[in-house]
């Protein structure tokens, strides 16, 4: 009986044995076990296994419209560092860009407006003009976020605009006296954070803040937990306040805090689940948090080693951490199952230094915004073989 011959069950199980190495030379034998080793279902476990490849922990696809096997290959060059870098976009004056990737659309503000930038499905290419333009503030764009329905963005004149994503729609929150600095949105529920040491929760549907919270300090992050009943604040350790506090949403009322430096305020911050959260700070850390823990701890951290502030955090719900420095624009990837740092690689020359801003990142590219322009670096190069 020919290998080929046997069930697809036996087969399946099998090949669940070989590593990708292994795999890719097996569906050189012959054009019908190439066509059967390219199945997604092959690759799956070992996908799991690897950086960025769009199989998150409990086992949910990212990208289910681009193969495994394409996935996996490029997950080999983030271990290894194998890029090809490009500026796809500079300006004179430096800002403080945001970034939001939403499937094949970057979007990044720069001053007061926010773009929609076409990126080519075959290539990753930013398309230099924005097909849609978001405007409305008075002043710079802090931060913004993007949903299905619409783009929630908060400014240096403390107003927070809602934009519709399928229309004209523009709703204006008014409450904050000074910078939004923070927001998130979920479900049509909207928290944000300012400089006037506040956060207050909203709904898309009212003009007016549900409730204001004061936080004695300045508030830089926020996260709404994805059960949507909790909410995390991260402030500047300037008080003697828990930089790190969680907050229910029903009620406004402070559940929890947590312990740091003075001065160890937390910049960025991500839920990768209900009960684990990702937050990045001026003292240089990445720590992971443990909700379900009671009191809640800090159950891992991993150090900038070159002793910069972390302005910035993204995880691929995974293995891997991408994060930006506040100097010379060094992106670091980590794996969550090491503790020193996987690559970095500096994206402003010296003299010439530049926080990274923000970074996002899909399958296959990385972007990061720095003071004067956006910096892309694209993974899918030749590094292995795998055919």
């Amino acid at each position: 009986m020919l290998l080929s011959q046997l069930p697809e069950d036996v087969l399946y199980h099998i090949l669940s044995y070989l590593d990708y190495t292994s795999l890719s030379r097996l569906s050189q034998v012959c054009k019908t076990i190439y066509h059967f080793v390219n199945r997604d279902a092959v690759w799956r476990k070992i996908a799991k296994e690897f950086l960025n490849t769009g199989i998150t922990r409990n086992g949910t696809d990212i990208y289910p419209s681009i193969p495994l096997k394409e996935r996996v290959k490029a997950a080999q060059n983030w271990y290894d560092g194998v890029c090809k870098r490009a500026i796809p976009l500079k300006w004179k004056t430096k800002l403080l860009p945001w970034l939001q990737l939403d499937g094949d659309t970057l979007f990044l503000s720069q001053a007061a407006d926010i773009g929609a930038h076409h990126l080519r499905q075959d290539s990753g290419k930013l398309q230099r003009k924005p097909f849609e333009i978001y405007s409305g503030h008075k002043g710079d764009v802090c931060r913004f976020v993007v949903t299905d329905s619409h783009l929630v963005s908060g400014g240096s004149d403390g107003r927070i605009l809602v934009h519709s994503r399928r229309g004209d729609m523009l709703v204006e929150l008014s409450g904050h006296n000074q910078e939004v600095n923070c927001l998130d949105s979920k479900d049509g529920l909207v928290i944000s954070g300012s400089r006037d040491r506040t956060a207050r929760i909203w709904t898309l549907t009212s003009g007016c803040p549900r409730d204001t919270i004061p936080m004695y300090d300045r508030v830089w992050s926020v996260a709404i937990s994805p059960t949507l009943r909790t909410f995390v604040t991260g402030t500047a350790c300037c008080e003697n306040f828990s930089p790190l506090r969680i907050w229910d949403v029903e009620r406004s009322t402070f559940l929890l805090g947590s312990e740091f430096r003075r001065g160890a305020g937390v910049l960025d911050m991500v839920f990768e689940s209900p009960f684990q959260l990702f937050t990045c700070s001026y003292d240089t850390f990445i720590r992971l948090w443990d909700l379900r823990l009671s009191p809640r701890k800090c159950v891992m951290a991993w150090e900038e080693p070159h002793d910069s502030a972390l302005y910035c955090i993204q995880t691929d719900g995974n293995h891997m951490i991408a994060s930006g420095s506040s100097y010379y624009g060094v992106v670091r990837l980590w794996d969550k199952r090491q503790t020193e740092c996987l690559q970095f690689f500096q994206l402003s020359s010296h003299p010439v230094s530049s926080p990274v801003y923000c970074l996002r990142f899909n399958s296959s590219h990385l972007y990061a915004a720095l003071a004067t322009s956006l910096h892309s670096l694209d993974f899918r190069q030749n590094h292995i073989c795998i055919r």
